[in-house]
């Protein structure tokens, strides 16, 4: 009997990571394997994909060899089928996932890879994953290669056709382009409806984004299906007059350590607009759209709307890419932008020393790891002696850790914890 399928209690078990003298189970290749680093990050995974996706090991393989032209030798972390009978009778396969290194910044170049190993099955969706992010794609067959679309999650287990036909059709990530045009849109329905200024629309539109993000975020923590930012939930909520309302209440809570709203600060709408906002907005993955495309489209939107009468000028992105690479940034330094606006300077520096701190902790590991190949050593005891290293450096990366070089990047600069 399957982990999916058999009971306990009357729920169904929980696949769990099986450990054992310095080696992992396989639940899918029935074996035991020397536990590396690696390793642990795809039987976690695995246990994601079961546990909260609820897929059988039995229509996934592991470690796949994908045949093809120009493919050589490359293999897939997991290819999952629709079925069992799918996998069975050779047919198709649903999603190709690709794990990556903790400490390795996924790149294009990694979206490409799971594109082309897509490509050669007929996959129709793609899972690119390492510990610090997961990220999502549909494959577009009917387009050239490496013509992606990212999306806010891949389907469950019993999912219908209608269900992934809608999976591919909402919750997209935003393109610039279209967050802005879609900011300039919400602003004018406020405009046109409540009459207020544009300042005063786009505080509303603020407090909107807050609750979507609030939303996804809660949805992405607690692995929840049932998205509350859409009309139908709004609709559903006949207690209440004021259901948007009752969600902003709910945002103020989860931000209230960061004093961003007053206490008696609410959403100064009509319910009816606030409603023609969410319909908008609610197909839409604004949580996992990048912080950089995010401050592009407001600066669009700003410069659009208000045209310098609150003051704002903003400098081109290709300006920012330029003098902040101009400038070298290095873990350490300490940059200062007075007149910071949508922060662009700012995050692009961060993005960029935070690249650099991840790619040296990823260099250390592979140096280590590459000097421990080389001892005669068996091949568990290898493997004890890599997680061992793997955790250490993994420690110095804690972003919640005083004191760590994540935290000590994301916070505020102390010159006396600076080395002379």
């Amino acid at each position: 009997m399957s982990p999916v399928a058999s009971k306990r209690n009357g729920e169904a078990d929980q696949l769990s990571v099986r450990r054992e003298k310095g080696k992992v189970w396989s639940h899918i290749r029935k074996k035991w394997l020397v536990e590396t680093p690696e390793e642990t990050v795809r039987q976690e995974y695995l246990c994601v994909l079961v546990n909260e996706y609820g897929f059988d090991p039995a229509q996934m393989e592991e470690e796949m060899e994908v045949t093809g032209r120009g493919s050589g030798h490359a293999r897939a972390d997991f290819v999952i089928w629709r079925t069992i009978r799918d996998k069975s009778d050779k047919k198709n396969p649903l999603i190709i996932v690709e794990c990556k290194s903790d400490n390795v910044t996924i790149k294009p170049e990694d979206y490409g890879q799971g594109d082309n190993y897509s490509r050669l099955t007929n996959a129709r969706f793609f899972v690119t994953h390492n510990s610090r992010e997961t990220r999502y794609w549909r494959v577009l067959h009917e387009k050239m290669p490496k013509s992606l679309e990212e999306i806010s999650n891949v389907p469950h287990a019993e999912a219908s056709d209608k269900e992934i036909a809608e999976l591919i059709s909402k919750l997209k990530t935003f393109k610039e382009d279209e967050f802005a045009d879609l900011l300039h849109q919400c602003h004018n329905v406020i405009r046109n409806r409540e009459k207020l200024d544009p300042a005063a629309a786009f505080d509303e539109i603020a407090k909107i984004l807050f609750v979507k993000v609030a939303v996804e975020r809660e949805m992405k923590k607690r692995r929840e299906r049932n998205n509350l930012f859409t009309v139908e939930f709004l609709d559903s909520q006949r207690l209440t007059d004021d259901p948007l309302g009752e969600l902003f209440k709910r945002t103020k809570k989860i931000y209230k350590d960061d004093k961003i709203f007053e206490d008696d600060e609410e959403i100064r709408l009509r319910p009816a607009t606030g409603r023609e906002i969410v319909k908008l907005l609610e197909r839409y993955n604004l949580s996992d759209t990048s912080e950089d495309i995010k401050g592009i489209a407001f600066e669009r939107f700003l410069g659009r709307t208000f045209r310098g009468e609150i003051g704002q000028f903003f400098t081109p992105r290709t300006i920012v890419e330029f003098m902040i690479r101009m400038m070298d940034p290095k873990e350490g330094n300490v940059i200062c932008d007075p007149a910071s606006g949508s922060g662009g300077f700012l995050i692009r520096f961060f993005e960029i020393v935070r690249e650099q701190i991840l790619t040296d902790a990823d260099a250390e590991y592979q140096t280590f790891k590459a000097s421990v190949e080389q001892k005669s050593l068996s091949e568990v005891k290898k493997a004890e002696i890599l997680r061992e290293k793997f955790a250490e450096i993994q420690a110095t990366l804690d972003q919640q850790k005083k004191g760590t070089r994540l935290w000590n990047l994301a916070n505020r600069w102390d010159a006396s914890q600076q080395p002379t």
